[in-house]
Formats: structure tokens, C-alpha cells, sequence
């Protein structure tokens, strides 16, 4: 028999841990109609889902086929197609009564109320603009992964500029404006061209008023997209590459809660319910899981 050594039992726990993540209780599930599903986005203010489908012409593809749907937070579908003329939609964050999208070289605003396109802003030079983020001013916060560069569109003066970017913020993707604090989620260090990276990413934070960028993972852990408050001190993010699902605490501890395949994008989660509503972009499917049991320490 072979001796179960303290590193193999470790593996084995771990192992078993994973399986059990996975069989995550399902409250709906929509594939019908969707097409590479990249955000999932919950409007608290008028109570919608929103979601951006990149159509079938990839992640940079200008041949405005992507659409943004509107959901119920059930998953019905009140509208398939809520916003059209798009090419490969991506992050969706709202302020006021303007949901905000980026689209790989612009970002552009729909009403919530009546679904009329209000704005569109072409930003120079952007290789692949990812999430956006908006703060309590309506500051919008736009990430360039592939460029390694985070823009701020100031609305109320309509001036861009270039917030931070180089190697120190590792090709940001997912973004969250949270307690003064601009949370980044890294894809990682030198990306490929099957966007890999030869080092995964980690969970950054920038200082609104200083500046300062720190880690709040002190090693990487994954090529990381998704990133919402878990409503305390940590933090829901998804692992793109890997399909995971992962929590990090207030201390940035992190602990794998699902694995799924390739292509875990830009979810939503609901800290009152513990729903995880995850687009997985691959498998042009869009799912509500309960993360109750799977959020117990």
C-alpha cells in the first residue's frame, strides 16, 4: 500500500474540497440566444441584470455583432437585445442612469431607463480595453489589458487621461471601485499570444487619492478577470484561463470555491443572496449558482 505522506494527504483534501466547490446548488441557467457572454453586471438602482455578448466575432473583432442583454435577476430575459451597434462588449459597470461599457477601443453609455445610446468616447491608442469601474463622481475607470494601461474618463469635464500603467498594475483586467480604493485584478506578466502569461496575475489595489499601488495577494494566482466585493473585506474573482472561481479575505488569503471550464469571464455576485452569476464565455452559458455552503470557512 502506498504511504500517504503529509503532502499527499494535503493534495487529497484539497482534491476532495474541489469536487464538493463544484457541485455548486444551480438557481437558473440561460443558454438560448447567447453568445460569448463576457460581464454579467446587477443594476441595484433599477433592480435589472445586464449582460454583454461579444457576438461570434472574438474578443476584437469590429463587426458589431455584440448586443447587451437585459435579464431579471431570475433569468428571465426582458429584452435579448437591450443595446445593439456594439463589437466585442465587454466590462459593464453603472452610475446614475447610465450603464457604461467597454467596446476593445471605446466606451460608451446607455440610459437605463429608456435603453437610448447617450454617449460614445473613442479612447487613442487602446489595444484592448477590458472592464470599467465607476466611482462615487462618476469617474469611469477603464482597463487596457493587452496595452498594461488603466484610463479615467472624468464626465463631468470630459477629460481622459491616463491613470497608471506598466509592469507595477500586470496587464489589468477586472476593476472595482471599493472604499477609496481602485481594486485590479491581473491577467499577469508578459502575455502571449493565446493570452497566456508566463506569470499569472494578482489582486492589486491603487489608492484614489495617493496613488500608492500594493498587493493585496502577495503571490499570483491566477489570470484573473472578474472582481467583486464579497460585501465585507474580501473579495469574489474569477481565474479566465483556469475557469476558477476564487475567494480572497481581508488578510488576502485565497481559497479556490469552483473550477469550470476555460473562459470563466466578468461575473456579478449578490452578497445579500451569496449568488455568483457567472457568464462562461465559451460555453455561451450564463448561470446564478449559490455560494452559501461554499463561502463557509
Amino acid at each position: 500500500m502506498k504511504k500517504i505522506t503529509p503532502f499527499l494527504l494535503l493534495a487529497l483534501t484539497f482534491s476532495v474540497q474541489n469536487v464538493q466547490a463544484e457541485k455548486l446548488p444551480v438557481a437558473w441557467s440561460l443558454s438560448e440566444n447567447v453568445a460569448a457572454p463576457e460581464s454579467t453586471y446587477f443594476d441595484k438602482k433599477s433592480g435589472f441584470l445586464f449582460v454583454s455578448q461579444i457576438g461570434k466575432g472574438g474578443g476584437k473583432g469590429k463587426d458589431g455583432d455584440g448586443w447587451i442583454s437585459k435579464l431579471t435577476l431570475q433569468g428571465k430575459v426582458i429584452e435579448q437585445k437591450w443595446a445593439t451597434g456594439l463589437n466585442a462588449p465587454k466590462g459593464l459597470r453603472s452610475f446614475g442612469d447610465k450603464l457604461w461599457v467597454a467596446d476593445i477601443d471605446r466606451i460608451l453609455s446607455f440610459s437605463i431607463s429608456s435603453g437610448k445610446k447617450l454617449d460614445e468616447l473613442k479612447v487613442p491608442e487602446a489595444l484592448f480595453l477590458n472592464d470599467l469601474a465607476c466611482d462615487k463622481n462618476g469617474t469611469v475607470y477603464i482597463s487596457d489589458m493587452l496595452a498594461g494601461k488603466i484610463y479615467q474618463y472624468k464626465e463631468k469635464t470630459l477629460e481622459l487621461s491616463v491613470l497608471a500603467e506598466g509592469d507595477k498594475i500586470e496587464h489589468p483586467n477586472g476593476l472595482l471601485v471599493h472604499k477609496g480604493k481602485l481594486i485590479i485584478g491581473g491577467w499577469g506578466i508578459d502575455i502571449q499570444n493565446d493570452f497566456s502569461t508566463k506569470k499569472p496575475g494578482r489582486l492589486l489595489s491603487l489608492d484614489l487619492k495617493s496613488g500608492e499601488i500594493n498587493a493585496i495577494t502577495a503571490d499570483p494566482i491566477g489570470n484573473l478577470d472578474g472582481v467583486e466585493s464579497d460585501g465585507g473585506d474580501g473579495f469574489v474573482v474569477t481565474d479566465w484561463i483556469a475557469g476558477k472561481v476564487i475567494h480572497i479575505n481581508g488578510e488576502g488569503n485565497s481559497r479556490v470555491l469552483a473550477t469550470f471550464p476555460k473562459g470563466a469571464a466578468d461575473h456579478a455576485y449578490l452578497p445579500d443572496k451569496k449568488w455568483l452569476i457567472l457568464p462562461e464565455m465559451l460555453e455561451n452559458k450564463i448561470s446564478a449558482f449559490d455560494l452559501k455552503q461554499a463561502l463557509k470557512p
